[in-house]
């Protein structure tokens, strides 16, 4: 074997897995790493301004390239900074290699500035969290760092290279990681009581999460679910877990809204796929799941499986060859009678989305020219703007349901969204996903708020030539706090009568977020009157240059 310092075995390693970005927010601990890139220029650096953006950046292209990425940040105070987005990357499942320099092991006993317990501080949010000793481990380190990130479940891992690690001479192989072979099958006798469930049902119900995306199997889960007739609900819009178009599917479930609770509960089957049952953030009394219910749950995550409802059927497989199979069985073995029931259900299902639809388009008729513009206005402007395949990168918060109402996202890969709720996950990951899908339109679309935790990923698109557009949905508001105030005093305390302050959730003096973004170089305008916005959209689109529109709405 080769003799190298720890170092050289860390960047050979990246090249063997395939490594073409390193993305990072460099340290005075990360010195030796940064030392050796200059020596492999196929391991491009791509350098952001503090280390939640880097993060971000790396989670955004991992979804849009669907391969592993990797992320540099530094020791301890930069690690902090990045954990929002390692949380996000954890909840959403991203593939994703988190690395940090620490000091050199020399110096631990001293509690040296800056240095910490970095395993510890990741490993609650990683599948795997380590820190290395000597140079010879680094090529098992990083080997393991890969497998486990992309082994489904996939999700973040974290390793620490302390300093003297990297100059660590060994005899080393660097040999990279194994290619994956997931598509495992679910028990067949789990397959045939789901397809006897499934033909008793009267009143079914779907629910479709991120693992489905990550499996590709939204072919299979459209076939399931017309066999079935069931109504079809997202618990996310992170990733297209269903073609929206589609009659049956009936949109994202607001989890927080009791309401989305009483629906579900109605269900005689609930059929879950790639997706948790049921996760949400304000406490809800309400049982997602009613007593009733009969669960068939399918899922590449065995800890999701059963984890808070009683479950009849649990089938732990890759979501695109379960569901095949489960086709399979349902039509060679659901009686003509059920097969029928399930036409007749699906007509319905078709009949209510179109009631639904004409109601939006009487709501968005309604508020058209409003002034400030209404969100709906707004959605439906940059939806006639953008190009058939632009990807969206999607951290509209209140403004989401207007973006689904204008737009329909049919294929995998076209939309990607926040994924645990912490907040900045799109400015940073508009700019990954543009790395990985250079040829098509990239387009943010975010809030004010939501905007300002990573602002500074604009820097990075500038440095980089990347043309990226971010559209703002300027309310000058934390609105999601609004929203979650008023359904605190009704749904939860039950108190119509108070009058909320929304104390801390306006922004006064307002955000001149086009202002902003001229500061980092980026070509920006600020729009208020929404006959121009349309324009202004196609006019950064066609500029080649990373371009922001503030778009100013109602509050």
């Amino acid at each position: 074997m080769p003799r190298m310092t720890g170092k050289e075995a860390l960047a050979r390693m990246l090249m063997a897995e395939g490594v073409e970005y390193v993305f990072g927010n460099p340290g005075t601990s990360e010195t030796p790493l940064m030392d050796v890139l200059q020596d492999f220029p196929d391991l491009k650096y791509i350098t952001a301004l503090q280390e939640a953006s880097a993060v971000g950046i790396a989670d955004g292209y991992a979804r849009a390239s669907g391969k592993p990425a990797i992320a540099n940040v530094h020791i301890a105070g930069g690690l902090a900074n990045a954990i929002s987005m390692l949380y996000n990357s954890f909840r959403g499942g991203t593939p994703l290699v988190l690395t940090a320099g620490n000091s050199d092991t020399r110096m631990f006993l001293a509690d040296p500035v800056l240095s910490g317990d970095l395993v510890g501080m990741t490993r609650q949010y990683s599948k795997w969290s380590h820190e290395i000793i000597h140079g010879a481990d680094v090529p098992v380190a990083v080997r393991r760092a890969f497998k486990e990130a992309t082994t489904p479940p996939t999700g973040p891992v974290f390793v620490s290279f302390p300093w003297d690690s990297l100059d660590d001479e060994a005899d080393v192989d660097t040999a990279a990681s194994f290619p994956g072979y997931h598509r495992t099958r679910p028990d067949p006798s789990a397959v045939s009581k789901a397809v006897e469930i499934l033909s008793q049902a009267e009143d079914p119900i779907m629910v479709v999460g991120d693992r489905v995306a990550q499996s590709d199997a939204l072919s299979q889960t459209v076939q399931v679910a017309e066999l079935t007739g069931a109504k079809v609900f997202a618990v996310s819009t992170a990733e297209v877990n269903f073609p929206s178009s589609h009659p049956q599917f009936l949109g994202a479930l607001n989890l927080n809204n009791p309401a989305a609770a009483r629906r579900i509960a109605e269900a005689d089957v609930l059929l879950a796929v790639g997706a948790p049952v049921f996760s949400s953030f304000l406490y809800n009394p309400e049982s997602f799941v009613g007593s009733a219910t009969r669960v068939i749950h399918m899922d590449s995550s065995s800890r999701e499986i059963g984890k808070v409802y009683p479950t009849e059927v649990g089938m732990l497989c890759d979501p695109a060859t379960g569901l095949a199979d489960l086709a399979d069985a349902l039509e060679a073995e659901m009686p003509g009678s059920a097969q029928e029931s399930a036409r007749s259900r699906a007509i319905n299902v078709a009949q209510e989305k179109q009631k639904s639809k004409e109601a939006y388009q009487k709501r968005a008729q309604d508020r058209w020219d409003r002034s400030p513009m209404s969100v709906e206005r707004m959605m439906a402007e940059l939806a006639s703007a953008l190009p058939r395949n632009t990807i969206i990168a999607d951290e509209s918060v209140t403004s989401r349901a207007a973006l689904q109402g204008a737009m329909d996202f049919d294929e995998v890969g076209s939309l990607h969204g926040i994924t645990g709720g912490a907040l900045g996950w799109a400015m940073p990951g508009a700019v990954g996903i543009k790395l990985a899908q250079p040829d098509r339109p990239v387009v943010a679309v975010v809030g004010d708020g939501a905007s300002l935790y990573s602002i500074q990923a604009l820097w990075t698109a500038v440095r980089y030539n990347l043309p990226v557009v971010w559209v703002i949905c300027n309310n000058r508001a934390y609105k999601v706090l609004k929203v979650n105030m008023d359904i605190y005093l009704k749904d939860m305390i039950k108190d119509e009568s108070r009058q909320s302050q929304y104390i801390g959730m306006d922004f006064d003096p307002n955000l001149n977020l086009a202002s902003i973004a001229q500061g980092f170089g980026v070509n920006s305008r600020r729009v208020e009157d929404p006959a121009t916005l349309r324009r202004a959209v196609e006019d950064a689109l066609a500029s080649g240059q990373p371009s922001l529109v503030d778009v100013v709405i109602e509050g």
